[in-house]
């Protein structure tokens, strides 16, 4: 890194700081890291992202970590930056146990948040929410957001079958990525009550080995080869189904953690 670059980050950790918004260069974009009252925030700005075309994604981890942790760990930077999704990314806080309500119960709420917190004007795009394991019980909490258009649960749907099923019922906009693996308890009977879904065997090694058909299916499901926490820490899937939605695509090169 230059000499040039390190002063300017410092410079800008410097304001940052002095505004509450800590931000840096993660995967060839921009990360921001916000406080909240409902704990801390990351966002992140791939490389080439366009605002007026953009749209907003927002991912939730799930249990036995917190945000900081998973945001870290998960290297979660570099997976959005591998999906190519002309995007912002949203990542809050959310429950680490069990018996923990969800931290944020209003989408719309989180949003603004999030954005005003890190001086970011909102993108005009569609609105994605993802989540893995327990994030479902906050994925819950949003099917009422009339903004929301995709969901993505990676071995996430452990319950609340009925809200999800009379969400993607409700708009013929609606679609919805399945990832099973220890989920198949409550995914299979889901799977199989809705005629037009579709499934595959295994994650696709890309996305452009799905079909027409399975990239814009209303209901896709992909039974995974991946353990439960390989699904999220393995960097391989979450880019993969952030494909499967209405969002633009920025120019992609190979980001760093």
């Amino acid at each position: 890194m230059s000499a040039a670059l390190l002063t300017a980050l410092a410079l800008a950790s410097a304001s940052d700081h002095r505004t509450g918004v800590a931000t840096d260069i993660e995967a060839q974009g921009t990360h921001y890291r916000v406080q909240t009252e409902h704990g801390p925030v990351h966002l992140f700005r791939p490389a080439g992202y366009d605002r007026r075309s953009a749209g907003i994604v927002v991912y939730v981890h799930g249990l036995y970590t917190r945000v900081d942790q998973a945001w870290r760990e998960h290297q979660l930077a570099a997976q959005f930056a591998a999906s190519g999704a002309n995007a912002l990314f949203i990542v809050p806080e959310a429950p680490e146990a069990a018996d923990e309500p969800p931290a944020w119960t209003d989408l719309e709420s989180l949003i603004a948040t999030a954005l005003a917190r890190a001086h970011l004007r909102r993108p005009p795009g569609p609105v994605v929410a993802a989540g893995h394991s327990g994030a479902y019980r906050t994925l819950a909490e949003w099917l009422g957001d009339p903004a929301l258009r995709t969901l993505i649960l990676v071995d996430a749907l452990y319950g609340k079958e009925d809200e999800f099923r009379a969400w993607l019922d409700a708009d013929p906009a609606h679609k919805m990525t399945l990832v099973v693996k220890g989920t198949a308890r409550w995914a299979d009977p889901f799977v199989r009550g809705y005629r037009r879904a579709i499934t595959l065997p295994r994650i696709p090694d890309s996305f452009d080995e799905l079909s027409r058909a399975q990239r814009t299916a209303k209901l896709l499901c992909l039974r995974s080869q991946y353990e439960h926490m390989e699904l999220i820490t393995e960097g391989k899937t979450l880019p993969l189904v952030l494909r499967r939605t209405a969002l633009g695509r920025v120019p992609v090169s190979t980001p760093q953690p």
